[in-house]
């Protein structure tokens, strides 16, 4: 099985750390906004990694990170007149609402940067007290010239690195130092105490402290989409190598290509930003996600009405063969198991898995797909398939479909009935509503409110600042 590394640039043998265990981690979302279809196709691309692995044989970790503490929350939060934690725990829950939809069910835990606060500032304190970070009265910064390795990510040198600096400030040493905590602004409410006063933690520190805290200080595979290489994947492995002393932070560096729209990169400016949610409106969320399968993950893609609808049909055509094939197995009488695969269905197996072995190549992988489907209708136009030879077919199908995270065999749902929707909808104002209330120290009402919710069986968890999870069922949802 082989992995394309960003790092080197090649196909490499893939080889985890801990033998048959893989810790894999993908940048999450920034909780300002509803998620966008270019989010949706990173997500579908590895949800399809980690589906692939455990086919494999391996115990797959996959762990995101949700950023729920950043400067387009708290701008976002002002222009609407909401608090940041509100403003996040609600765009936070439309995320996973919208991963549920599009059939993305394999990441074993969502890590909010503000649940690891204590762990990005352990972090902060070992960089400084080796010389990598320093304080200024704006903040504390990574100190860029100390790490010699910068750059080797996105393959750049000094010089072309000078053409990217970022985040400028007159109290930092140099132009591309980039803040690990920023020290508390005027009227900046959201604020941790820290060895540098009150304050919150930069961006690039959140990943590197969570997966510190989950994996430890090296693990098997990241990804995230290609514009995070720099400067969001340098800064990780500026912060976690220099941290740590280990090299790699990653074995397996992997990015996907952009979703463009009719060939423009999507921007809200062009007014072609389309929203998970407005897509599923009008597509099945399987038709999509068949969409983004079509391409290999590396690999760019241009979404538009007719390429979606080109692959509806394509999907269509599967689900149909799938049919017919269910309807000949009611006529076809029962036979014993045989002792060996029909040949075109094992041949069709090899080339599906030599696909999928070589960089998760799904067009090949779909390839595969269809030319059992084709097979498959000659044979039983031609009357020359055995039932056994249609129950292979039938249980592939059903195989390659779970690898996928597609239904062959019925249609996809939509990503939330209506009044799914509506009643999630409630329950997010309600809680929003209830956090209000404790503010305003209303404690009677906010409690009648918790009360109510509980005899629906939807319990709240509050932590120290405020509102925390809720649950339901015993499920934790947001």
């Amino acid at each position: 099985m082989k992995i394309q590394n960003t790092m080197t640039g090649n196909k490499e043998n893939f080889q985890p750390i801990h033998n048959n265990r893989i810790n894999l981690f993908v940048c999450g979302p920034t909780v300002y906004d509803d998620s966008h279809i270019g989010h949706a196709r990173t997500y579908i691309a590895f949800d399809v990694v980690a589906r692939y692995l455990k086919y494999k044989g391996f115990s797959v970790f996959y762990l995101q990170n949700i950023t729920d503490v950043d400067d387009k929350i708290i701008q976002r939060a002002a222009e609407t007149g909401v608090s940041p934690r509100s403003l996040a725990r609600k765009f936070e829950q439309r995320y996973l609402e919208d991963m549920r939809a599009l059939g993305i069910t394999n990441v074993n835990y969502y890590a909010r940067a503000t649940e690891n606060i204590p762990e990005i500032i352990s972090q902060i304190e070992r960089l400084s007290e080796l010389g990598f970070a320093y304080e200024t009265e704006t903040g504390v910064y990574f100190d860029e010239s100390r790490f010699g390795d910068f750059g080797k990510l996105s393959h750049q040198g000094a010089e072309a690195l000078e053409k990217h600096r970022i985040e400028p400030d007159s109290t930092k040493r140099n132009p591309g130092d980039f803040s690990l905590w920023k020290k508390r602004q005027d009227g900046e409410e959201v604020t941790w105490d820290s060895p540098w006063g009150k304050g919150r933690p930069g961006w690039h520190i959140e990943d590197t402290a969570i997966t510190e805290n989950y994996f430890g200080a090296q693990y098997d595979i990241h990804g995230g989409a290609m514009d995070l290489i720099f400067p969001h994947h340098e800064a990780e492995i500026a912060q976690m190598e220099a941290a740590s002393g280990k090299k790699p932070l990653v074995r397996y560096w992997m990015h996907t290509g952009f979703l463009n729209v009719m060939n423009e990169k999507m921007a809200k400016s062009l007014g072609n930003f389309t929203t998970i949610r407005d897509m599923l409106r009008e597509y099945e969320a399987d038709a999509f996600r068949f969409f983004v399968l079509l391409a290999h993950y590396r690999s760019p893609i241009d979404f538009s009405e007719k390429a979606l609808e080109q692959a509806r049909k394509s999907l269509e055509r599967i689900r149909q063969a799938a049919k017919i094939i269910e309807e000949q197995l009611e006529k076809a009488p029962e036979s014993s198991a045989p002792e060996q695969m029909d040949p075109a269905v094992a041949l069709a197996k090899a080339k599906f898995l030599e696909s999928m072995d070589n960089d998760f190549n799904t067009p090949y992988a779909l390839k595969a797909v269809f030319d059992l489907v084709r097979e498959v209708n000659r044979r039983i136009n031609e009357k020359t398939i055995s039932q056994t030879g249609l129950q292979d077919a039938s249980e592939q199908l059903r195989e390659f479909g779970e690898i996928l995270g597609l239904s062959f065999y019925e249609v996809g749902k939509r990503p939330a009935e209506k009044t799914d929707a509506i009643a999630d909808n409630l329950i997010e104002l309600l809680i929003e509503t209830r956090q209000k209330l404790r503010e305003k120290k209303e404690w009677q009402l906010a409690d009648e409110i918790r009360a109510k919710l509980s005899e629906l069986d939807i319990v709240i968890e509050d932590a120290y600042e405020g509102v925390g999870k809720y649950t339901t069922k015993g499920s934790t949802i947001g």
